[in-house]
């Protein structure tokens, strides 16, 4: 059942899917260039997933806000519940397929791109996931229409603060002892299992409210 809701989400976008394919490939080599430097190609990775992801789950807000799809779905028999996880699980579907683009890009590109691995796809879901995280529980609280300019403008600073982000974290490095202590096979899947329980935590907070709210 879960899904078919899925699959209702991709249908609703596909007119879109085509330039976001387009825009996975070109984005990261793109920044790469400009940045020139170390990690910009995985900058380029985080912004282009933060960026799709934005403008799909944004779309999808946007057209239920527009015909009123919420209110019609939650007269069918899938639950609120039901309607939430969804969303969550074409989030994460999405940040996939944006991992394997980007992994095929990296392998043929004629621009150096850094490869992906378990610790660095992690670590950007986790900060793409802390973002969402908050933004969907306070849209199925506020609405689409009150939410979306804070979000964009959020979305839409990112390419131009991440470069002097990456300079600064260069000349000012955390100190990470307690981080590595840990087994190497520990350091590497702890950003993807914070970013799940992040998730989870937004989402049962998602559930809670859609189950709520007067339609």
């Amino acid at each position: 059942m879960i899904f078919n809701l899925v699959k209702k989400d991709l249908l609703l976008v596909k007119k879109y899917l085509l330039f976001m394919l387009v825009f996975s490939v070109i984005a990261p080599m793109f920044i790469m260039v400009k940045i020139g430097s170390s990690g910009g190609g995985l900058l380029g990775f985080f912004v282009t997933a933060l960026f799709i992801e934005f403008i799909l789950l944004n779309t999808l807000s946007s057209l239920e806000d527009k015909y009123k799809g919420a209110a019609f779905l939650s007269a069918t028999p899938y639950t609120r519940k039901t309607l939430v996880k969804a969303r969550y699980l074409f989030f994460l579907i999405i940040f996939g397929c944006v991992c394997v683009i980007y992994t095929i890009t990296s392998l043929v590109s004629p621009v150096p791109l850094e490869m992906l691995n378990l610790f660095t796809a992690g670590l950007c879901l986790l900060f793409i996931t802390a973002y969402f995280g908050i933004l969907l529980p306070i849209q199925y609280k506020y609405g689409y229409e009150k939410t979306r300019y804070i979000s964009f403008f959020l979305v839409f600073l990112t390419p131009f603060v991440g470069p002097f982000l990456i300079k600064w974290f260069q000349a000012n490095p955390l100190n990470l002892d307690g981080l590595l202590s840990l087994p190497q096979s520990a350091q590497n899947v702890l950003p993807a299992l914070i970013a799940v329980v992040l998730g989870l935590i937004s989402m049962i907070s998602s559930i809670n409210i859609y189950s709520q709210k007067n339609l």
